[in-house]
This record gives structure tokens, C-alpha cells and sequence, in this order.
């Protein structure tokens, strides 16, 4: 061949080679012009999800609203409620611009690292340079958003078969029962244990706002709270609320029937192991107790009390405290959220309490920014058809463990966010027409154990400690949040495990507590 010839071949193979690798590029391109068309359909989907359950209190919250605001407008100055609403709106403008901010933060974090991405992605599509290309990249994209709006929640639901208590598959004894309240027996998970019939027993009191259900969250996995003691062969009971949309006696329940109902059960309990009770709540489950021990009802029957992260001075919150305080005075009221059901009861709407915890937090709990942290959680967690079983069952908790309140109950909680415990110890609300002293504890002999989260946001070390204030009571602070005590350190094996001594003051769990109130011989 000759030099012309050579050097027409040449261009040809030039030619072919750049029509092919545009024809490529042209391929990659429409590839990824189809994969980020499913990533985008996808995720406008989840972000209607992720506001959809927010903005559903918000229009419930705007019922209660005007069916409240429509009585009080007709009662009240229009010079007031002018005032009362300007007040609103500038707390409005205030959650707006918070919601806002974060965000934009969330957005602006997440997008600036997925730009780099994408101008990397596009350089290796033009230049035919190894790793990510642009098609590759899209349909990563669009697999993480199918994970993140489809896959995620329908893993979360499926954790429910795991997740909580599940009377009706054993493990369980069912002891007594009242109108409103069910009293069970945990049964040891770990067949080499048996009960101490007598030992000291112990009965758990649940939140109200928070279900029973996160007391057992994953026992299977060793992170169950209330196994946690059986386990140790301590006789340990829970009492389990009854459904209150069907249960008119616990709609209308008051603090009274709850005391009534707890010292029938812990006389059910004393008898069987003739000692008397522990009694530990958990959250609003320990305020509650309190209450009852403070009311004499339980004298004789309890000698001991375990609290974990429980609110006993709400006004000394810096979160929600701070966020009623804000409100202006005309709304601060139950009113504006109470569901009156079909058979005219009226209780504490149990979804819209939960919003206002989400608004409290605003920063953190804004659906945008919400649906940005499964993005990010998710991409880390790479494209495995796996999820994190502890993240599951707290979105499970998060997304279907809201249940409505008695109003009694709910107006106890709601005194004790608005009105401090006085100076010598009474708290804000009364029970048979007796007020309430903290002194009562020492005076009756009963040992206390108060247990707080270090990093809790829902209620803070202030709150949960209040009582120390007046009277002395054993503390063990535990690291992390509000359910870490009930998730993490439920796990016998953990740093923190609530059967151990740890820390620099060398606390203790409230599982030791309660095994060394047994070698003591408390109540023997």
C-alpha cells in the first residue's frame, strides 16, 4: 500500500472510531436521560410521602382550630384576638424560617456532593475515562431513590413481626385484668432461665404518648427492655393499655382509676410473690407512677422506684417547655387538640401530639430534611437489599405507635409542662383531692432510681432530675437519646447494658438496681 493509502486508512479508522465513541456517548446519554427521569419521578414520589403524614396533622390540627377559635372569637375582644393572632403568626414566620433553613442546609450538603459527582460522571462519558459515567451514575441514583420510597417503607412495615410485644405467640402470661389496663407477666427469652418466684418482683408502667411496644423492640435481637430483667430471673410484669378506641372505660379514665388500677395489680403481684413491688416507668409511665405512690394508694404494696427518662418538672424542659411558653397564652390550651369520638367521649388526639413534638423540632424533624437523612443513611448503607433492623423499628415506632390519650391523663402532663413543682416539693396536680409531695418518698422508705439520657432531646437531664431538688434519690445518666435505655442498652452485651455498673461514678443500670434491692432483701 502506499503512504496515501496508509493515511486514508488511517483517517477512516479515525473517523470509525470517533462516529462509534459518539454513537456510545449517545447511548450513555439516553441511558441516562432514562434512569434519571425514574430517579426524579421517584423522588417527587417520596417527597409527597415524607409531607404527606406531616401535612395530614397540620389539617387536622386547622379542624380542632376553627372549631375552638369559632366559640372563643365570639367571646373575646377583637382588639385581643387581633393581638393573639399577630402573636401566631410571628411563631408561624419563627417554625417557618427553621424549617427553611435546614432545609436548605439538607439540600445544599447532599447536592453539592452529588455535583462533583455528576461533573466527575461526565467527564469519564466524554472522554471514555474508567469509573463512574453518567448512565451508571443516574441509575445508581434512581436505585437509591427506589430503595429510599418503595423498598425502606415496606421493610418497615415487615418489621413489625419482630418488633414489640406479641402476646398471642407465648412468651407471655396473662395475670389480671381491670377495665382498662391488662396486666402480663415477661416470660425469660433465655431458656436456662427460670423465675425467682421469690425474688422481688417488678411491674412496668409504659408511656402513654409513646405505646408499649418500644418497652420489647426487638427481643429476638437482645434489645428488649422489659426482657432485659426477666431474663435475670427477676419476676417482672408489664401493664399493657387497652385499645382505646374501643374501650370506653379508658377513654374517660382519670388519674384516680389509674392509681386504682395499678394498686390492684401490685396486690395481684404481692401476693404471688409475697413481697412488694418496683414499680418502673418508662417516660410518661414514670411520672404516672409517681403520682400514685405520692397519692398513699400504693402504701404497703411498693417500696422501690425505678424511672427512665420520665418528665417530673416539664417546665424545666428547654425544648417543648420553651416552645408552650411561646405560645401565646390563648393557645395554649387542650382544646385546640381533643378528637371527640362517635360514642361522644372526648380524648387528646394522639397524632396531633405527636406534630407538635415534630414542630418543636422543626429543624430536625421537617419532612424535607427527614427524606434527606434516609438519602444520605441509605446511600452509606450501599445497594444491598438489607436494612438496619434497629432503624426500622424505630420508624415503625415513629410512623404507627401513636395512640389518643384519656384527657385526665393528658391535663396531668399538661399541668406539669405549665406549672413548676412548688418549693416544698408538691407537684402541679393532685389525685383524690390530695396534693402530691415529693417528701412522701423518703418519709415512706422507698429507695429511687432515676435513669436519663445524656443527649436527650424529648426530656432533657433538667427535667428528668427535678426531684433532686427536694429530695435525694439515686441517679445513673446513660449516653445517647429518649429510647436509647429501651433499644441499645436493653442489649446484655452492650457497654451500657442495664444489668452492669459504668460510668465515672459507677452507676448503676436499673436492672443491677433491682437485682441488689433482691439481695438486700427489700421488702423480704
Amino acid at each position: 500500500m502506499t503512504d496515501q493509502d496508509n493515511q486514508l486508512l488511517e483517517l477512516y479508522e479515525s473517523l470509525r472510531s470517533a462516529v462509534e465513541g459518539f454513537a456510545r456517548m449517545n447511548e450513555t446519554l439516553l441511558g441516562a436521560a432514562a434512569e434519571k427521569t425514574r430517579a426524579v419521578q421517584l423522588y417527587w414520589n417520596g417527597v409527597l410521602k415524607y409531607f404527606h403524614d406531616f401535612m395530614d396533622a397540620y389539617w387536622i390540627s386547622t379542624s380542632y382550630f376553627g372549631s375552638v377559635e369559632r366559640q372563643k372569637l365570639a367571646e373575646s375582644p377583637p382588639m385581643e384576638s387581633f393581638r393573639d393572632y399577630v402573636d401566631l403568626l410571628q411563631l408561624n414566620l419563627r417554625i417557618a424560617q427553621d424549617a427553611m433553613e435546614s432545609s436548605h442546609k439538607a439540600l445544599s450538603d447532599y447536592h453539592l456532593r452529588e455535583f462533583g459527582e455528576t461533573f466527575s460522571a461526565w467527564l469519564n462519558t466524554v472522554f471514555g475515562l474508567e469509573g463512574d459515567n453518567l448512565e451508571t451514575l443516574a441509575s445508581r441514583q434512581a436505585m437509591l431513590m427506589e430503595r429510599v420510597v418503595h423498598a425502606y417503607p415496606r421493610a418497615i412495615e415487615s418489621i413489625r413481626a419482630e418488633y414489640g410485644f406479641h402476646f398471642d405467640q407465648g412468651g407471655y402470661s396473662k395475670v389480671a385484668e381491670t377495665d382498662r389496663f391488662e396486666l402480663y407477666q415477661v416470660l425469660p427469652t433465655n431458656p436456662k432461665v427460670q423465675v425467682s418466684q421469690g425474688g422481688k418482683p417488678l411491674i412496668i408502667m409504659p408511656p402513654f404518648v409513646l405505646g408499649t411496644n418500644v418497652l420489647a423492640f426487638l427481643p429476638k435481637d437482645n434489645k428488649s427492655y422489659v426482657h432485659a430483667f426477666a431474663n435475670k430471673g427477676i419476676p417482672t410484669y408489664i401493664r399493657i393499655m387497652k385499645d382505646i378506641a374501643t374501650t370506653p372505660a379508658f377513654q374517660v379514665m382519670t388519674g384516680e382509676d389509674d392509681a386504682q388500677d395499678t394498686r390492684f395489680f401490685c396486690e395481684v403481684v404481692k401476693e404471688r410473690h409475697a413481697r412488694p413491688v418496683t414499680l418502673n416507668g418508662y417516660c410518661q409511665g414514670g411520672f404516672s407512677a409517681l403520682c400514685n405512690i405520692l397519692s398513699g394508694e400504693l402504701d404497703g404494696l411498693v417500696d422501690a422506684l425505678i424511672t427512665c427518662v420520665s418528665p417530673m418538672d416539664g417546665t424545666r424542659s428547654t425544648g417543648l417547655a420553651t416552645f408552650l411558653k411561646n405560645l401565646p397564652p390563648r393557645f395554649n390550651d387542650l382544646a385546640y387538640g381533643t378528637k371527640t369520638l362517635p360514642n361522644g367521649n372526648t380524648v387528646a388526639d394522639g397524632k396531633l401530639m405527636g406534630w407538635v413534638y415534630k414542630l418543636k423540632a422543626i429543624q430536625d424533624e421537617y419532612p424535607l430534611v427527614s427524606f434527606y437523612r434516609d438519602m444520605v443513611m441509605l446511600s452509606a448503607n450501599g445497594s444491598s437489599g438489607t436494612f438496619n433492623k434497629s432503624a426500622l423499628a424505630v420508624n415503625y415506632w415513629l410512623s404507627y405507635e401513636r395512640t389518643d390519650l384519656p384527657m385526665a391523663i393528658t391535663k396531668m402532663s399538661f399541668d406539669s409542662y405549665n406549672i413548676p413543682i412548688t418549693k416544698d416539693g408538691t407537684l402541679p396536680v393532685r389525685l383524690f383531692n390530695r396534693e402530691l409531695n415529693l417528701k412522701r418518698i423518703p418519709e415512706k422508705g422507698i429507695s429511687w432510681l432515676i435513669c436519663y439520657g445524656e443527649k436527650d432531646d424529648l426530656v432533657e437531664k433538667e427535667t428528668a432530675l427535678a426531684p433532686l431538688d427536694y429530695i435525694e434519690a439515686e441517679v445513673t445518666a446513660f449516653p445517647r437519646g429518649h429510647l436509647a435505655i429501651a433499644t441499645s442498652w436493653s442489649n446484655p452485651k452492650s457497654e451500657y447494658a442495664l444489668h452492669k455498673r459504668f460510668g465515672d461514678k459507677n452507676s448503676r443500670g436499673p436492672v443491677l438496681f433491682q437485682l441488689d434491692l433482691d439481695k438486700a432483701g427489700k421488702g423480704a
